[in-house]
């Protein structure tokens, strides 16, 4: 995982975290039968779990995983069932989704490659407080939530970065929430797009492209406003050059406009 600059204009920048280990180049369905024991400590140390640990420590980890690998739109785990592993994804795009008491479906957040997740544990729960879904095709690894106590206990770095991603989710949510409550909704679809390629986003000729597939319906769930609401802005913006919007693909082309849309 590395840091880059995205250039947004007039000599702003967009910070983005991007994950890209050497050994998975192509897309995750050409790893259904990737082999753990081979994986390189170096290309995992990086990451925020393991960044405290020692290559030793790290092999300890890794040689207790198994991989797995979802398909696009399928769910890794439903809320409310029984917690019986967490995950660290390799590639690709969690989508987190809560159901409110309406019975409604929301998204909560994204989580990007080289995160953990399904960590149930870590909240002394027993069962998953969410849905995770495949935004995108994911390859993952994952381990009998019985270890969770021991990783913690054995590797104190472990722990320590895990609750600080942790907080920065919680963070995350709470920001949405305010926003939600004091911001118009063109500013929070403003701030929502400019989230996602903060977290995911990849350059390309038209622009900063959000690197997995995300519909209209995911906005307004993201932004809590309507589908027509956020359809009317989405076309509106891609008429005066600021988004290109397509079918479950969204590239921002005036990243600039965009923040001070949002009032960045």
């Amino acid at each position: 995982m590395r840091k880059i600059k995205l250039l947004i204009g007039r000599g702003k920048f967009l910070e983005c975290w991007q994950f890209k280990p050497v050994a998975f180049k192509h897309k995750a369905s050409r790893y259904r039968d990737i082999n753990v024991h081979r994986l390189d400590e170096s290309l995992l140390s990086p990451l925020p779990p393991f960044s405290m640990l020692d290559r030793p420590q790290i092999r300890s980890i890794l040689d207790r995983a198994t991989s797995r690998r979802f398909d696009a739109g399928a769910a890794v785990f439903d809320e409310g069932a029984p917690a019986r592993s967490f995950y660290l994804l390799l590639d690709g795009t969690i989508r987190v989704v809560k159901t409110t008491p309406d019975g409604e479906q929301v998204t909560a957040l994204h989580i990007p490659a080289g995160q953990l997740f399904g960590i149930a544990p870590a909240f002394r729960r027993d069962a998953y407080p969410a849905t995770a879904i495949a935004a995108s095709e994911l390859l993952t690894l994952c381990w009998p939530v019985s270890l969770w106590e021991p990783f913690v206990a054995d590797y104190p770095g472990f722990g320590t970065e895990t609750y600080k991603t942790i907080g920065d989710r919680v963070a995350e949510m709470n920001n949405r929430i305010i926003e939600m409550s004091t911001q118009h909704v063109e500013q929070r679809v403003a701030r929502a797009l400019l989230r996602l390629v903060n977290q995911s986003g990849k350059q390309t000729a038209e622009g900063i492209e959000i690197s997995f597939p995300i519909t209209r319906q995911d906005v307004s769930e993201m932004t809590g406003t309507t589908l027509h609401t956020v359809s009317r802005l989405l076309s509106a913006w891609e008429k005066d050059g600021l988004v290109s919007s397509k079918r479950k693909k969204i590239v921002v082309c005036d990243p600039h406009r965009l923040v001070a849309l949002g009032g960045a």
